[in-house]
């Protein structure tokens, strides 16, 4: 979040700052947040995200008598427009893994509906990470874009994200011949171009090229995250567990999100 404040009020002192200007910067954002200029502005829930980060730094100035009072406090924030969550059907689930094998990436496709990680966890995975005898796999890592653009490996930003996953031993044996191909290669699920790291839009690239072999309807890669959440649920493991999977902050956040799929 910092990349999108510091260079517009970064110089500005504590006890100058006004609502007016930080409604200026969510403003600002909106229409020219991004540094990429084909989509130059940046989501409502991305500015909101910049509300809470923004608001809770200026709260803890408040409290240490820096401020006054919170000039957050009376800014309009952005509305977060939801967009439709979609799933694949389980009667659908054989044809996108079997599209998914012939492209030689049912590892990672399987991998993805066991444990719905987010896109960034999935391409940041490393051998090191799967433990073939308890079966789980680490999440500590996730790859994003800094400040220029450029692809780099963080630790996510909370520690709920920070987690470990049972999967089951289908998906274990999967990746262990995974694995098999490149024995000499840390990444889980390295680039068959470049032998690093796999770039998180390629994997979306790819699964939609599944889709399409598939002759499924759209989806985005993160509607994948989705079924695997609404099918876990169906399927009677409880809320708790879920949310612990899927690195949310609280099952209530998890609960509310997936409410159609519990009763």
């Amino acid at each position: 979040m910092e990349e999108y404040t510091i260079p517009r009020i970064g110089a500005t002192k504590l006890n100058k700052l006004t609502s007016r200007e930080i409604q200026k910067l969510y403003k600002d954002l909106l229409e020219n947040g991004r540094l990429r200029k084909k989509h130059p502005g940046l989501s409502g829930s991305t500015v909101r995200g910049v509300h809470i980060m923004l608001h809770s730094a200026l709260d803890r100035a408040v409290k240490e008598r820096l401020l006054i009072r919170n000039p957050a406090d009376s800014c309009v924030v952005p509305k977060v427009q939801h967009q439709e969550m979609k799933t694949l059907q389980p009667e659908d689930l054989k044809s996108y893994l079997d599209a998914a094998e012939k492209r030689g990436a049912l590892a990672m496709f399987y991998l993805e509906l066991v444990s719905g990680i987010r896109k960034g966890e999935l391409v940041a995975l490393q051998w090191a990470d799967l433990d073939v005898e308890q079966r789980t796999i680490s999440v500590s890592k996730q790859a994003t874009k800094d400040e220029t653009g450029a692809l780099v490996v963080t630790r996510p930003k909370t520690e709920n994200s920070v987690r470990q996953i049972s999967i089951p031993q289908e998906a274990v044996e999967l990746l262990v011949k995974e694995h098999a191909k490149h024995p000499s290669n840390p990444w889980l699920f390295p680039s068959s171009r470049t032998g690093s790291m796999y770039h998180p839009d390629s994997v979306a690239t790819l699964h939609q090229r599944i889709l399409r072999d598939a002759g499924l309807e759209h989806l985005r890669f993160h509607d994948l995250r989705h079924t695997f959440a609404t099918l876990a649920l169906q399927n009677g493991v409880d809320i708790k567990t879920v949310s612990a999977m899927l690195g949310h902050y609280d099952a209530r956040f998890t609960l509310r999100t997936y409410t159609h799929t519990t009763r």
